[in-house]
């Protein structure tokens, strides 16, 4: 699987965990079991290397409870990662507009 969106998906993740619940040094459990259980998603893709994002993904592995704070998550990381991390930010809305 691909590390590269582990590591932004943690990355978002961690802004999100660090503005709205004022953690600064680490995740709170909450957001740490949404990390795990993200990253493990990712891990188990029937897709492998060629999985497409996961909002235009036929199969939806999330349940409904982490499906909707992940995707609560991604709305309000996802302008933030400009500012944070504007390298993965860039490949990631790259990756999205071309469809993978």
């Amino acid at each position: 699987m691909n590390a590269r969106e582990k590591a932004t998906v943690s990355k978002m993740i961690r802004i999100y965990c660090r503005s709205e619940h004022g953690r600064k040094d680490a995740l709170c459990d909450d957001c740490r079991q949404l990390e795990y259980y993200a990253r493990e998603r990712l891990e188990r893709c029937t897709y492998g290397e060629d999985k497409p994002a996961c909002n235009r993904c036929p199969i939806h592995c999330y349940k409904p409870a982490y499906r909707e704070r992940i995707k609560e998550i991604m709305r309000f990381s996802g302008p933030r990662m400009l500012r944070y991390y504007p390298k993965d930010a860039i490949i990631h809305f790259w990756q999205l507009l071309r469809g993978k």
